[in-house]
Formats: C-alpha cells, sequence, structure tokens
C-alpha cells in the first residue's frame, strides 16, 4: 500500500500546515477544496487515507462522508474529519456516517501524524 493522502479543506493555512507535516514523513499530499465534486475526486486520484474537513464550500464533509461509504470500492477507506465545531453531536453524526478518526480543530502536529499513522497502520493490517 502507498502513503497518499487526499486532503479536502479549504482553508489555505491548514492546507499548507497538514501538507508540510506530511510531507515530512514522506506522504505524498494532494489536496482538494470542494465538496461538490470530492467524491469524485476521491474515487479519481485513489489515495490510501482522506483528511476531509466538515465545513466545506458545495457540499458538507458530512456529506461527503456519507456518499463515500456508499461507493463500494472507497467504503473502507480510511477517513480523518477535522472540524472547527466540536459537538458531541458532531462527532456522533460523523460517526454514523462511517468516520474513521474525528479531530477538533485547533489540533497539534502531532495530533495529525499520530492520527494519520494509525489510521494507516489500521488500514494496511486488513
Amino acid at each position: 500500500m502507498g502513503r497518499k493522502v487526499l486532503l479536502i479543506e479549504d482553508e489555505p493555512n491548514i492546507i499548507e500546515a497538514i501538507r508540510f507535516l506530511l510531507t515530512r514523513e514522506a506522504w505524498e499530499v494532494e489536496t482538494h477544496s470542494d465538496g461538490t465534486d470530492a467524491v469524485e475526486v476521491i474515487r479519481a486520484g485513489k489515495p490510501d487515507l482522506v483528511i476531509l474537513d466538515v465545513m466545506l464550500p458545495g457540499k458538507s464533509g458530512m456529506d461527503v462522508l456519507r456518499d463515500l461509504r456508499e461507493v463500494p470500492e472507497l467504503a473502507k477507506l480510511p477517513v480523518l474529519m477535522l472540524t472547527a465545531r466540536g459537538q458531541v453531536r458532531d462527532r456522533e453524526e460523523a460517526e454514523k456516517a462511517g468516520v474513521s478518526r474525528f479531530m477538533t480543530k485547533p489540533f497539534s502536529n502531532q495530533e495529525v501524524l499520530m492520527a494519520v499513522r494509525d489510521l494507516h497502520a489500521q488500514a494496511t493490517q486488513s
């Protein structure tokens, strides 16, 4: 299995921070900033892991996640969801939709690295 991440996020400073962090760890990082066609971009890009923001233009990350889980070949793709709104309701909604891991902004670099490493390790074992 490769080490390719698709980061779906619309805040440039977060995109750059995560890209910098993961490329230092030898991850190939591709980015996308719109929820409308995110599932198609995921399908075409064949990432090993998706980092998905909840609040996106066009379509919410929650809707993207639900759509993603309905595509058989993408149903088990690891998804790390990021949100600025850390309410319990958001976390529960994400878990129902099939999220692999949920992280509230602001987060530390170490938190992101640990989550990506853990999700990748779990995916390569199954």
